[in-house]
């Protein structure tokens, strides 16, 4: 049994890049945070199962990923016919973003952010934790419990469908350069 404590600074400091990642599982912040505190709960609970040395936010982020997945597997045989997506199937906020910048680069953003929305959620978790988080492939499998080359094929799906989303957009959209 581990009887050493879990180090509070390094907890307190993935937490906002778990509400970051929470957010785009979850699609909504009220319902992120809910599951960084459940996270959280669980992490405090199961402490004795971390070992000293190995990297504490890959282990949290994967306890996050977990309970989303546990509770999307519940809610789902609570109420099969209901998508856990309904609020953002709307363009509802789950993907705002304040850009202090001119109104064609807020565009572009939202149109980006919008096209990452359309992801698979696999790919999108993926391209997250990749491109935002900067977690290294063996970080990603560890925390989504999938072997190395999955986390590499969803990533690269993820990115070939952006690009083709990106190319299909009107003419009169694109920036000329």
């Amino acid at each position: 049994m581990n009887d050493a404590p879990l180090p509070h600074a390094e907890m307190l400091a993935a937490i906002p890049r778990m509400r970051r990642y929470a957010r785009v599982l979850t699609g909504d912040s009220a319902r992120a945070d809910d599951l960084v505190q459940e996270a959280l709960a669980r992490a405090w609970e199961k402490r004795r199962l971390w070992r000293p040395g190995t990297d504490l936010r890959a282990w949290l982020f994967t306890i996050l990923h977990n309970v989303f997945v546990n509770q999307r597997a519940s809610a789902r045989r609570e109420a099969s016919n209901v998508s856990l997506d309904a609020e953002t199937e709307g363009g509802s906020g789950a993907w705002q973003v304040p850009v202090p910048s001119t109104q064609f680069a807020r565009v572009e953003l939202a149109e980006l952010l919008q096209q990452v929305g359309r992801l698979p959620s696999e790919q999108r978790e993926v391209l997250l934790l990749a491109a935002v988080e900067e977690m290294k492939y063996e970080e990603i499998a560890a925390a989504l419990s999938v072997p190395v080359g999955t986390v590499m094929s969803r990533l690269s799906r993820a990115r070939e469908k952006l690009r083709r989303m990106a190319d299909e957009r009107p003419a009169t959209l694109k920036r000329v350069k």
